[in-house]
């Protein structure tokens, strides 16, 4: 005899309880909230996800794998090291204060603190953070390798202000900030890879 269908559609539940992560975070996501959020009984969620971590994580990589990975797609798409940098930036706030949609990055605001018990979730978004100024740094450093940077550019302290920024707009886009806001902070962020270049461009008009 067959066995009996699923009564719920495992994706779109998986979406929600992103949403749901995203929007509230995960120490304040209760099981209460993923019930309404996923429309299924807690029995069902534990049976087809697991533990309340385990959908967390699931939903995370959801998370990463569309809207959430915006920036890693734009260090590895552009040509140019300076264009992954303001792809990255422009991309951030788009991602971070679309409309309908939980505001700011769901890796910076699911949990920046959390009880004792909880700590292993703390650490496990820590890493992925870490990752993403990993890859930044990577990317400058590449473009120290083409010569697109100059030789003598600080790629960790480069990398690591970019990281800051990318924190920074998500927790401004959390609190309101509109993105025409931000992105008028990115030419002023920009100059930082500028003072890097290891030609400039000539201004438009002069020789």
């Amino acid at each position: 005899m067959a066995g009996r269908p699923r009564e719920f559609d495992r994706d779109k539940a998986l979406a929600n309880a992103r949403d749901a992560f995203w929007a509230r975070g995960y120490e304040g996501t209760s099981m209460a909230d993923l019930v309404a959020a996923l429309g299924i009984a807690s029995a069902r969620i534990y049976a087809a996800f697991g533990s309340k971590r385990d959908l967390f994580r699931e939903a995370v990589g959801l998370y990463q794998a569309g809207d959430g990975g915006v920036a890693t797609r734009a260090l590895g798409e552009a040509q140019t090291a300076r264009q992954a940098i303001e792809k990255m930036l422009l991309e951030a706030i788009e991602n971070c204060t679309r409309p309908g949609r939980p505001q700011g990055c769901m890796i910076v605001s699911a949990a920046t603190n959390c009880t004792a018990e909880n700590d292993e979730v703390l650490d496990w978004l820590a890493e992925r953070r870490m990752e993403q100024t990993e890859r930044i740094i990577a990317r400058l450093e590449q473009g120290v390798a083409e010569g697109e940077l100059k030789p003598d550019t600080d790629t960790q302290m480069l990398g690591d202000y970019f990281a800051t920024i990318m924190r920074g707009l998500s927790v401004q886009a959390r609190d309101g900030v509109a993105s025409a806001r931000l992105l008028g902070f990115v030419p002023v962020a920009m100059q930082a890879v500028d003072a890097a270049l290891a030609s400039r461009p000539a201004a438009a008009g002069k020789a």
